[in-house]
C-alpha cells in the first residue's frame, strides 16, 4: 500500500511540479506587497499634511486638467491625514472608439485584479495629495510587477487556459500533500523522533531527505490551507459549494435604492463622504463607489477597528439625491455564506492575523518551491540505488567476492 501512494505522490508530483513550484514563488513575492509598495512608492501613498483637505470635487477638477475626460468612478479617503487620496477613473473615450455592451468583453481585456497593496480591479487610478491638490501619481496595476506576478499565479499568464491549468494542478496539489502525510506517517516512536528533526551535519543526501520530508511535514496543513482556499478562484462550482454548505445565498439582502427625483441631480462626493465620517468616524478609510444608475444608492465600504479582518467591511448606503443614510450593513449582518466566503482571501494572501501570519506565509511558500526540487533528486537517488542494486545481483559470487 506505501508503494501504491509512493507512486500517486511521484507523478502527481511530476506533473503538476512546476506549476506548484511557479505559484508558491508568486504566492511568496505577493505576500508583502503591500508592505513593499509602501516602502519603495512612499510617496505614492504618504503626503506631508498642510491645513485643511480639499474638496474632494476639488480634486476631481485638478485630475481632469492633467488627464481631460476622466470620469471619477469612486473614492478612497483615509482617516489617517497622512495618507494621499485615491480616486478611480476611466480615461475619456477616444473618437472611433466603441464603447462594451452591458454583457460584452474584450477579447483581449485582462482578467480583473483585486490585490489589496496593488490597486486592484480595473480602470485607473490617481493618487492625489488632499492638501495641495496635486495628482501624484497616475497609477495602472496591469502595468506592474505585481501585477505580473498575480497574474502567474493565477493563470500563469494564459487566460482562461492558464486558469484552468492552475486550478487542476491545485486540485492535484491537495492530493500531493495527503498522500505525503501519508507516506510521512511513523510506524514507531524512534521514526517519529527522527522525521519530526532535520539533521543538519548528515550527508547531503540524507539532509535533502529531512528538508524534504521534516520541513514538509510541518508546513503541509498551512499548504493545504492555502491550495484548499484558492480553489475558489479557479472553479465556480467551488465557490457556490460555499453557500450550498452553508445554506446561503450568494447575493445576500439586496442594498437599498435611491427615493428617484425627477430632474434632481445626485449629491457631491463631498456630502456623503461627510455623512459616512458622521455616522461611522472610526473607519480606517472610506471607499465611495458613484451609483451604478438613477435607482442605486452611493454605496461606502469601511473597514474599522472591529473589523475581523481586511474582507470584513461593514457597507453605507447614502441616497444619491437627498445625501440621506438609507441604511448600514454591518459585515456581521451578513448571511453565514458570505461571511465564510469573505475570510478565504485573508487567509489564502496569510493576512488573516497580520504581519505574523505573513511571515509564515512567506516562509512557507518559499519551502513550497523547494519540494518539487528535493523530491525529484530523492527520486534519482532511490534509481541510482536501485541500478546499483541490480547490478550487485547480477554479478556472480567470484566477481562479487572479487569487487
Amino acid at each position: 500500500m506505501k508503494i501504491f501512494f509512493r507512486n500517486i505522490h511521484l507523478y502527481l508530483s511530476l506533473a503538476a511540479g512546476l506549476v506548484i513550484m511557479v505559484t508558491c514563488f508568486t504566492g511568496a513575492v505577493l505576500v508583502f506587497e503591500e508592505e513593499l509598495n509602501h516602502t519603495f512608492s512612499k510617496e505614492r501613498y504618504y503626503v506631508d499634511p498642510q491645513g485643511e483637505r480639499l474638496p474632494l470635487a476639488q480634486l476631481v477638477s485638478n485630475l481632469n486638467e492633467k488627464v481631460p475626460g476622466a470620469k471619477v468612478s469612486a473614492f478612497r479617503i483615509y482617516n489617517d491625514p497622512a495618507r494621499s487620496v485615491e480616486l478611480t477613473f476611466s480615461p475619456a473615450e477616444k473618437k472611433g472608439e466603441k464603447k462594451e455592451g452591458a454583457g460584452e468583453k474584450k477579447k483581449d481585456a485582462k482578467p480583473a485584479a483585486g490585490r489589496p497593496g496593488g490597486g486592484g480591479g480595473g480602470g485607473k487610478k490617481a493618487f492625489m495629495n488632499p492638501y495641495t491638490g496635486e495628482v501624484i501619481e497616475v497609477y495602472v496595476y496591469q502595468d506592474t510587477f505585481f501585477y505580473t506576478m498575480f497574474a502567474l499565479h493565477r493563470w500563469m499568464l494564459g487566460g482562461a487556459v492558464g486558469k484552468m491549468i492552475v486550478g487542476v494542478c491545485t486540485l492535484v496539489f491537495l492530493f500531493i500533500i495527503l498522500t505525503g502525510i501519508i507516506l510521512w506517517w511513523p510506524k514507531t516512536r524512534n521514526i517519529l523522533k527522527q522525521r519530526l528533526k532535520v539533521k543538519w551535519d548528515a550527508g547531503w543526501k540524507r539532509l535533502n531527505h529531512d528538508l524534504h520530508i521534516v520541513l514538509g511535514f510541518y508546513a503541509a496543513i498551512f499548504l493545504f490551507i492555502f491550495a484548499f482556499t484558492g480553489l475558489a478562484w479557479s472553479f465556480e462550482w467551488f465557490n457556490d459549494g460555499i453557500y450550498k454548505v452553508t445554506n446561503s445565498s450568494p447575493k445576500g439582502t439586496p442594498p437599498p435604492v435611491s427615493n428617484y427625483v425627477a430632474e434632481a441631480k445626485p449629491v457631491a462626493f463631498d456630502v456623503v463622504y461627510q455623512k459616512a465620517k458622521t455616522t461611522v468616524p472610526d473607519a480606517h478609510f472610506y471607499n465611495i463607489a458613484k451609483p451604478k444608475d438613477s435607482a442605486a444608492a452611493y454605496s461606502v465600504s469601511m473597514i474599522t477597528p472591529r473589523s475581523a479582518h481586511e474582507s470584513a467591511s461593514d457597507n453605507l448606503f447614502i441616497d444619491q439625491y437627498s445625501g440621506e443614510v438609507l441604511q448600514l450593513q454591518a459585515f456581521g449582518d451578513r448571511n453565514l455564506g458570505q461571511r465564510v466566503r469573505s475570510t478565504f482571501k485573508p487567509v489564502h494572501i496569510a493576512s488573516i492575523w497580520g504581519t505574523p501570519s505573513k511571515i509564515i506565509g512567506l516562509i512557507v511558500c518559499l519551502l513550497g518551491v523547494t519540494f518539487p526540487i528535493t523530491g525529484i533528486i530523492m527520486w534519482i537517488n532511490r534509481l541510482r540505488k536501485q541500478k546499483k542494486t541490480g547490478k550487485s545481483k547480477a554479478r556472480s559470487p567470484q566477481e562479487a567476492a572479487a569487487a
